[in-house]
Parts: structure tokens; C-alpha cells; sequence
């Protein structure tokens, strides 16, 4: 079926969409309503700001419970701050070192953690076991993680 429109030059019609594939139609379709659900503009754009604070936050491993647990609180759309949590990955692992070097400078502990990469961490957990490794690293996390906070206080 064509459809028309009429503009100043006359009648013309305009082309079809094109079919919606199986993979819009079970997969995209369905994932874009529930990322849409029932969110008023003020709530989705306080999901995605706490979606982006929670995903950038110096940890692995927790900020997906952390943020599920604060998206339904406060009653957010859960999906949608996953969504934006997991993009924002690359970019967590980016900025991992900087907020542990930063965080081990404003405790104290700057220079036995500013030399270190992530290749040498990786050899100290080899060789030390993780137990040593979190034994140099908790202050340098607890520091990173407090600069976290007070970044992430306008969200």
C-alpha cells in the first residue's frame, strides 16, 4: 500500500517503509518499549544521569547491583539505567587508574600506587595473590571512591 501526499506541486507517494525484520520486530521493538515505559521526561533524564553516575563509578562488579537497587527505589526504569551503566563501561575502564592514583594521593598512599599499570597489577595478582594486592590497593579505592561521590553530587 502507497501512501499520499499532497504538497503545492501536485499529488506524489511517498515510499513504503521498509519491512520490519525479525530481529526489530522480537528483539528491538520489544527492548525499545521497555526502555520507554512509562517514563515522564524528568524521570528518564534522572535515570540517565544516575545511570551515567553509577556507571562511572571506580568499582567492578557491584555497580550493577548498587544501581538496580537504586532504580527501584526511587521507582526508576531499571533497563534503561543498565542501559546507560553498561555503555559507559570503556569509559569506567579508562578512568580506573586516574580515580585509584587520585584516590591513593588524597589518603596518603600516592607513591606506592602512582607507578603502577594495570599489566603490573595484573602480575602482582600472579604472583602475590589478590590478598596483597587488595592490601596495597583498599586506601587508593576508598580515596577513588570518594573523589566518585563528590563528582557525581550534582546527579
Amino acid at each position: 500500500m502507497t501512501t499520499t501526499s499532497i504538497s503545492a506541486a501536485g499529488v506524489r507517494a511517498l515510499p513504503e517503509a521498509p519491512p520490519r525484520t525479525w530481529i526489530q520486530r522480537r528483539l528491538v521493538d520489544p527492548f525499545m518499549s521497555l526502555l520507554k515505559a512509562g517514563l515522564a521526561p524528568g524521570s528518564l533524564a534522572l535515570t540517565a544521569g544516575l545511570g551515567v553516575a553509577f556507571g562511572l563509578a571506580p568499582t567492578f562488579g557491584i555497580t550493577t547491583l548498587v544501581s538496580t537497587a537504586v532504580a527501584l527505589r526511587l521507582k526508576l526504569n531499571v533497563a534503561a539505567m543498565q542501559l546507560v551503566c553498561h555503555l559507559l563501561s570503556p569509559v569506567q575502564l579508562l578512568l580506573f587508574l586516574p580515580f585509584l592514583r587520585w584516590g591513593a594521593t588524597l589518603l596518603g598512599q600516592g607513591r606506592e600506587v602512582a607507578h603502577l599499570s594495570l599489566d603490573q597489577i595484573k602480575a602482582m595478582v600472579k604472583t602475590d595473590g589478590w590478598g596483597h594486592v587488595l592490601h596495597l590497593l583498599w586506601r587508593a579505592e576508598l580515596g577513588a571512591l570518594m573523589i566518585w561521590a563528590v563528582a557525581a553530587v550534582p546527579v
